[in-house]
């Protein structure tokens, strides 16, 4: 995986995702109720605050949970909440350790077709559906990892353009777009409510 990802909007922390899929993992993980670009940067904020250059799924799972949580919560913060994603990274890092030996990219490499990964992904803790399938839909769009029925599998987020999530932004433009859908669609889920839809 060596590829030029724009979604931390920071051209260090991008090289991270493009180049390490444990970090583009545990930037999906860490992107709710922040800023994207904030989410994304946390990998090599983290990586960082280790001193070295890629995250490392053994030396997370191992490490003491405690001081887990202090290295996210140093100014700048990871995290809005940096206490429980790092209980999240952790639980994350402990499931790669246990079912693919600590290798990320084993998740989607192993993967046959789009609904066998999408499985794979929905399995892994702090994935839900709806971030399985954004994150395929990233694997597909802009990292070629395109199994049989891939698009099927991510759902809209898989449409070609969409502009709906992470997986359709290659640079600032695409990122003015997607959070304009993110937008339209926070507006009608708020006025469905308020009608009582």
């Amino acid at each position: 995986m060596d590829v030029t990802l724009h979604l931390a909007q920071d051209p260090e922390a991008d090289a991270l995702l493009g180049r390490s899929p444990l970090a583009a993992l545990v930037g999906m993980l860490l992107d709710q109720q922040v800023p994207m670009e904030w989410a994304f940067k946390g990998p090599a904020t983290i990586a960082q605050r280790f001193g070295t250059d890629d995250l490392d799924a053994h030396e997370i799972a191992a490490h003491e949970p405690e001081a887990f949580a202090a290295l996210l919560s140093q100014k700048p913060a990871v995290h809005r909440y940096p206490g429980s994603m790092a209980k999240r990274i952790q639980q994350l890092c402990q499931y790669l350790v246990e079912h693919y030996d600590g290798d990320a990219e084993a998740v989607w490499k192993g993967a046959t077709t789009g609904k066998d990964l999408l499985k794979r992904l929905a399995e892994l803790p702090g994935f839900g559906k709806q971030k399985a399938q954004i994150f395929l839909a990233l694997l597909g769009k802009q990292l070629g990892v395109r199994p049989t029925g891939w698009r099927e599998a991510a759902g809209s987020y898989g449409e070609p353009d969409s502009f709906r999530s992470i997986a359709d932004i290659t640079g600032p433009e695409s990122l003015v777009k997607v959070r304009a859908h993110k937008q339209e669609m926070k507006a009608a889920a708020k006025a469905a409510k308020d009608s009582g839809v």
